[in-house]
């Protein structure tokens, strides 16, 4: 239980802080990109390609990468705590390029007639883009989130603990089938499970 409750308390809060950080990233990648309706070639030429740099990263060598900066900012190299860092610097370019995906799909004719209503941008964003793509962003924080849950299986090398490292530490190590076997099956009942809520809730928002 205590292996659950680690994966849980990293994915929701290395989601939470993610999503903070990577959905205005996305939209940012939208509205300055060429032809975006605050067009700015500088901020997007310099977003576009750092978060690239990052996703090009392996999750494994970011979180020994980073530890100086997570030790900076929690105080601390091991653990829980620590292995949230690396995972929401990890996962917030990846919501970011899913949110700027998602937005991307909205008929641009919805813009254009926005703009010809005399909408300011902020306006566009928060009346017209956002609810628009809300069935697809949902999908994406969904994809995220599985995303989420395989990288924290790599977090145990910092002593972060969750199912995953459970399956490597107890079940591998120790040629303990029965733990591979039971931690795997936890596992795919989490991604199952999230996966049919986010289809769901897609849905829903479709409809509406």
């Amino acid at each position: 239980m205590l292996a659950i409750y680690q994966t849980i308390h990293m994915v929701s809060v290395s989601l939470l802080l993610g999503s903070l950080i990577g959905i205005p990233i996305g939209i940012l990648l939208v509205i300055t990109r060429p032809n975006g309706i605050i067009e700015n070639k500088w901020v997007y030429g310099i977003l576009n390609p750092v978060i690239n740099i990052v996703r090009s990263l392996p999750f494994i060598i970011l979180l020994v990468a980073i530890i100086p900066l997570t030790k900076l900012i929690v105080n601390t190299s091991i653990g829980t705590s620590a292995a949230i860092v690396p995972l929401t610097l990890y996962i917030a370019p990846y919501i970011g390029r899913l949110v700027e995906n998602s937005l991307l799909e909205v008929n641009p004719g919805i813009v254009e007639a926005a703009e010809a209503m005399g909408a300011t941008p902020f306006q566009i964003i928060w009346y017209f883009l956002l609810p628009e793509a809300f069935g697809s962003l949902i999908l994406s924080i969904t994809t995220a989130t599985i995303g989420l849950i395989g990288a924290t299986a790599m977090a145990g090398v910092v002593g972060a603990g969750g199912v995953g490292d459970l399956a490597i530490s107890y079940g591998y190590q120790r040629f303990d089938t029965f733990v591979v076997i039971s931690t795997c099956l936890v596992l795919i009942l989490f991604v199952q499970g999230i996966q049919s809520l986010g289809n769901v809730l897609a849905r829903k928002a479709r409809r509406d």
